[in-house]
């Protein structure tokens, strides 16, 4: 008999993916409905196995093992088949290198996404915000995810490379990346790794693409040693000029080079597609919607936000929270185990794939009661208590936790104060969008129509 003393034994539900094919396994559900197939299988147990291909790969569904697995980063490091594809195009950076060498990158990193940093990127973010929301036409539908991709590559790589960044640099970033971002995913769902040699348009754009952010990036890094400035303020100028408390050394133009590409790949596309699911979401919801125009009028009276009015600006902010619940843009990544370990009783030998699904977790009825539900106050900070530590997660967690998650969540409440300052955005009658599984949790083109408050 177990003493009052003695914990209680957690009995946790293991589970099989219904649906499996011979060889392919549940590839053909996850390349053709992902998020369905995914978040179908958190009732059929705590820990589910599915097979990608002939491997088996193991889904947590409970916030503690998917909290086991992110505090735990030397036996769950990063890996799998996506990671090895995405090397050749991230190179070795924050997202892609193994647990020895992130941990020296993130202490080398840190330094660049400091509050001070931040208080100057901001700079950038309340130019770009404004020149933003004073560029659109009355009336004039726009596509909404075009512009807000368009205000997120400005925001950052004006951030990287110093406010006075040529305009033809941004443009070719804003070319550039979707058409990485796109390639790069096609790759990663690929299990056979034959879609990327075969001679295709989509390859020869993608390779074209990537060469010429590379190209771009190595010009940038080539005038920064060329030129006496010293700290520019930006991001680059922190990557040269850190040095690692522990053995004094810095970082190669390789190794920045690659913690660029990494920045640009994670920093522009999430922040813009979390954006263009705000305006989904505040179109949908008139309630909402008032409440945010209330709070900056109050907070802003007519004027263009500051870094200052951010803490202020806490509607806002919640507004954003809660569109990184519904739609988080990343929505799926891997580990990899590095040792025979254990996770919800289940024994998992060394080189094992776990899938974490932040997409799976806020949208669990067990942890967000009306989990589809667009509902900003459940951030509010007494409602917010009762949410399930661990539950959360779209930034990730653990030491991989985004570097730059308060420099998006500046960027985006700056970018809502200073167009929902001046226009009320209104859907186009029978305007459909869905989610759109990529490398991040894209909407696709969202056409709308700004009305001038």
């Amino acid at each position: 008999m177990r003493t009052a003393q003695q914990p209680a034994t957690r009995h946790w539900r293991h589970a099989v993916a219904p649906g499996g094919l011979p060889l392919a396994g549940h590839a053909l559900l996850m390349g053709r409905k992902p998020l369905q197939f995914l978040a179908s299988l958190p009732a059929h147990g705590d820990l589910v196995e599915l097979r990608l291909g002939p491997r088996p790969v193991y889904l947590p569904c409970h916030p503690e093992l998917i909290q086991q697995v992110l505090v735990n980063a030397r036996v769950y490091d990063t890996g799998g088949p996506v990671k090895e594809k995405a090397k050749p195009i991230l190179g070795n950076g924050l997202i892609t290198s193994d647990w020895a060498d992130h941990r020296r990158q993130r202490r080398l990193v840190q330094p660049a996404f400091h509050t001070a940093r931040i208080a100057k990127y901001a700079e950038v973010m309340e130019r770009e915000c404004e020149a933003e929301s004073t560029a659109w036409t009355a009336r004039r539908p726009i596509d909404v995810s075009h512009e807000m991709l368009a205000l997120t590559a400005r925001v950052t790589a004006r951030a990287l490379f110093s406010t006075d960044m040529a305009p033809h640099a941004v443009a070719e970033i804003q070319h550039c990346l979707p058409i990485v971002v796109e390639g790069a995913y096609r790759q990663a769902i690929d299990p056979t790794g034959l879609l990327a040699k075969l001679p295709l348009a989509a390859n020869r754009r993608f390779d074209d693409a990537l060469t010429r952010l590379n190209q771009l990036i190595d010009r940038m890094i080539d005038d920064y040693k060329a030129s006496d400035d010293g700290d520019r303020g930006d991001v680059l100028s922190a990557l040269f000029a850190a040095q690692d408390d522990e053995t004094g050394g810095t970082m190669s133009d390789q190794e920045i080079h690659d913690q660029v590409m990494t920045l640009l790949l994670a920093g522009i596309e999430t922040t813009a597609s979390a954006l263009t699911w705000v305006w989904f979401l505040l179109g949908r919801n008139p309630r909402a919607e008032a409440a945010l125009h209330a709070e900056v009028d109050e907070v802003l009276g007519g004027r263009a936000p500051r870094y200052a009015d951010v803490p202020r600006l806490a509607y806002t902010q919640r507004v954003f929270s809660e569109a990184l619940r519904l739609f988080p843009p990343a929505w799926l990544f891997t580990r990899t185990t590095t040792e025979t370990t254990e996770l919800g009783g289940r024994r998992l030998p060394p080189a094992s794939d776990v899938l974490i699904s932040p997409y799976v977790l806020h949208r669990d009825p067990a942890l967000f009661p009306r989990p589809e539900s667009f509902d900003p106050d459940r951030w509010l900070p007494e409602r917010a208590k009762e949410v399930t530590r661990g539950s959360y997660l779209p930034f990730g967690g653990g030491s991989r936790k985004c570097i730059g998650d308060v420099f998006g969540m500046t960027e985006a409440t700056l970018a809502l104060a200073a167009i929902a300052g001046r226009w009320r955005m209104r859907p186009i009658p029978g305007t459909k969008i869905r989610p759109r599984p990529q490398m991040s949790l894209t909407a696709g083109p969202l056409r709308m129509i700004p009305e001038p408050r």
